[in-house]
């Protein structure tokens, strides 16, 4: 009887051990593509001069390197109506900047990226924003009555179709939280927008509590735009979950027009943003 149970022990520690065994599985890497982040955003109250646009080149999923950012770039913004031209810098960081930037609602722009001999465009309208009438928090309209959320109250014009982005990011969050909203329901009414914190033991969240502060940015966007960073959002939000659709990389409006199939991702948005901040009490 105790060979027996010797035999079992064995057995167990032999199978124990061959699970701890590293398995190679090659995975397949895509060829770098330019990464583009031309947000421009002029901030209510302010000229809106200064911006700067981010280029990097993709990486693969499980290199845990640093961004791999690009340099010696061409990148310039021209005013369609006018023709005017913007020649953003070089800051040999990944940055390109410009200071003297013309914003102008409604005007459209056109982006130009040469990099390695091959020029992307993409083109887009400056859109505007309403103002936020209020910031305030309440335990009322998320889905835990014991829970503080903070709520932003916007009037939407009735005169047009309109898209918004609320980002919204308590201080010291790494990322922020990102609502997408359509008026298709809600056009020329009072909107309430709300953002409630679960607690997330598996992502290490608290729920809001006294003291915390809140950074609220609104932007006004094109209906382009909205559909983009829908399906951006949703990719976000379902990642970790086993029932969801595989994500697939988001083509946004930057063409390559030298090699078609050499895309680049990323978008060239231009919005009008207003800015606030909210702290609990």
């Amino acid at each position: 009887m105790k060979t027996y149970y010797k035999n079992i022990a064995l057995l167990l520690t032999i199978i124990l051990t061959s699970c701890t065994d590293v398995i190679d599985v090659e995975v397949q890497v895509a060829a770098p593509r330019l990464v583009i982040e031309a947000s421009i955003d002029w901030e209510k109250g302010t000229l809106g001069n200064e911006q700067t646009i981010k280029l990097s080149t993709s990486t693969p999923y499980f290199d845990s390197d640093e961004i791999s950012i690009v340099t010696g770039a061409s990148v310039k913004v021209t005013n369609d109506n006018d023709g005017t031209e913007f020649v953003f810098l070089d800051q040999n960081n990944g940055n390109y900047t410009v200071s003297n930037f013309i914003p102008e609602i409604n005007q459209s722009y056109t982006l130009e990226v040469i990099y390695e001999g091959e020029t992307y465009n993409a083109h887009e309208n400056m859109m505007s924003v309403v103002d936020i009438d209020a910031i305030y928090q309440t335990t009322e309209k998320g889905f835990d009555n014991e829970v503080l959320e903070i709520n932003a109250d916007f009037n939407d014009p009735i005169e047009e179709e309109n898209y918004y982005l609320f980002k919204l990011k308590r201080q010291n969050d790494l990322l922020p939280i990102l609502l997408d909203i359509s008026d298709e329901f809600t056009n020329g009414n009072l909107t309430t927008v709300f953002y409630e914190r679960e607690k997330d033991e598996d992502i290490n969240q608290e729920e809001f509590v006294v003291g915390d502060i809140v950074d609220v940015e609104f932007y006004g966007i094109s209906e382009q735009y909205y559909n983009y960073i829908g399906l951006l959002i949703v990719q976000y939000e379902s990642l970790g979950d086993p029932f969801s659709t595989t994500p697939v990389p988001l083509k946004g409006n930057c063409t390559n027009t030298t090699s078609p199939e050499n895309y680049a991702f990323g978008y060239f948005r231009l919005s009008q943003v207003v800015k606030d901040s909210y702290t609990f009490e």
